[in-house]
């Protein structure tokens, strides 16, 4: 079994089921990666029914990093706790100093390389499909392109949407950065005067194109989806109708997409 090469520095849990994870290499340094790519993290496998203490080694899975590239200390995640899942309930309780496995190699295609610089992008993700576009926004943003960023992140309650704080930050130090929150299910208690509905929703009222003064088409901007994969199907077909094409090897288009799950 591969040794547990990694230590959790900080968590910071955001709602009973979403937490982000600072974690630190053992012994061994962060490679290069580029903002949109993942880690695949595993913690041992808790022992099956009727075998006894014995574990059957390490349960793996991928997770974007939400770190940008240049930061060389730690990484960070930011994950949900999938009930039935295998390795989340078990990441969502860990606490700073205990120790889990990364694999030290990155992977992942979904980056902002195939989106010409001279392009416009906009970020549309569902929950924790947010942590790419975060890697991608603290390295490139301070880039003078001209490209406008806008980023889309829809959750189902207002406490989900990490890192809302940071972005607004960056709002007020980068024009040709917009953001448009949206929740489905704000919390009685929780006073939010945001978009309400899902990210199909801020696409199909014209927000972005109102705030950049003109609509975003397949001739001057690319769309990224991360996320829940019915919210990536369902924005494909929108697109699709307004002429946009899906990014294929061999066949360069303006949709880029990375499902979850």
């Amino acid at each position: 079994m591969p040794e547990l090469n990694a230590v959790v520095l900080e968590r910071q849990e955001l709602s009973p089921h979403t937490m982000l994870l600072r974690v630190a290499p053992v012994g061994w340094e962060l490679p290069e990666f580029q903002p949109g790519q993942y880690a695949v993290l595993g913690l041992s496998a808790p022992p099956r029914p009727g075998a006894g203490a014995a574990t059957d080694g390490l349960v793996q899975r991928a997770y974007s990093i939400a770190s940008g590239s240049r930061q060389r200390e730690h990484l960070e995640f930011f994950v949900t706790r999938i009930r039935s899942g295998e390795l989340s309930p078990h990441l969502c309780e860990l606490r700073p100093g205990d120790r889990l496995y990364v694999r030290p190699a990155f992977a992942g295609t979904f980056t902002l390389d195939r989106v010409p610089a001279d392009r416009h992008a906009v970020l549309i993700a569902t929950g924790t499909g947010l942590a790419p576009y975060m890697s991608m926004l603290r390295t490139h943003l301070e880039a003078r392109s001209g490209r406008n960023l806008a980023v889309v992140h829809g959750a189902r309650f207002c406490a989900d949407l990490a890192y809302r704080a940071e972005i607004e930050e960056a709002l007020r130090q980068h024009r040709h950065l917009s953001y448009f929150p949206i929740v489905s299910a704000p919390e009685p208690e929780v006073a939010w005067s945001g978009l309400v509905g899902r990210v199909q929703d801020v696409w199909r009222s014209h927000a972005i194109g109102n705030h950049w003064g003109f609509e975003p088409s397949p001739a001057d901007t690319h769309v990224l989806l991360c996320g829940n994969p019915a919210m990536v199907d369902e924005m494909t077909a929108l697109l699709e109708r307004e002429g946009f094409r899906p990014d294929r090897p061999g066949s360069p288009g303006e949709i880029h997409a990375e499902r979850y799950w």
